[in-house]
């Protein structure tokens, strides 16, 4: 039989209670940390590559990519130009953007194509639900969902949890 025994003292005790509790707080963060990573994964997605959106094809599968249905062609199609200088309004909706990992500050003063989809499967809400895409060069540079009217809302293109 092997019998161990050792001494602490206050000191290394105290050490050794102050690294038990350094790592579990690092345990905790980093959880948090990963945890807030999986819930942007959608965002990141965005983040992580340039959107190709020129084709028909191309803006729908963006589209289909959050789970939304919408309707076969868009029912708008316009061209606008970002403001050189944003107001509130605009700041607001930049800031949604960057959100989701797009930045229109880069096309101030620039004109790009918005293409807006008719929304068919939002829960709760069976119409007047929109799908908005902002093309510039082929790529999708920015867009929400949202809906008009009193209870309106807008957010980036994962639905909200």
């Amino acid at each position: 039989m092997i019998v161990m025994s050792f001494r602490l003292g206050k000191k290394r005790a105290l050490c050794l209670i102050g690294f038990f509790l350094f790592v579990l707080a690092a345990i905790l963060f980093g959880g948090r940390l990963i945890g807030a990573a999986q819930q942007t994964a959608s965002q990141s997605k965005i983040k992580s590559e340039k959107i190709a959106g020129g084709t028909e094809s191309q803006r729908q599968e963006f589209i289909a990519s959050f789970g939304w249905e919408i309707e076969t062609e868009p029912s708008l199609v316009m061209e606008v130009k970002i403001p050189e200088t944003f107001d509130a309004v605009y700041e607001e909706y930049n800031n949604l953007q960057k959100t989701q990992g797009m930045d229109l500050s880069g096309f101030k003063g620039k004109r790009c194509k918005k293409y807006q989809y008719a929304v068919l499967n939002y829960p709760n809400q069976p119409e007047h639900v929109a799908c908005t895409l902002l093309v510039r060069d082929g790529k999708i540079i920015g867009g929400d969902v949202s809906c008009g009217g009193e209870n309106g809302f807008s957010h980036g293109f994962a639905l909200p949890s």
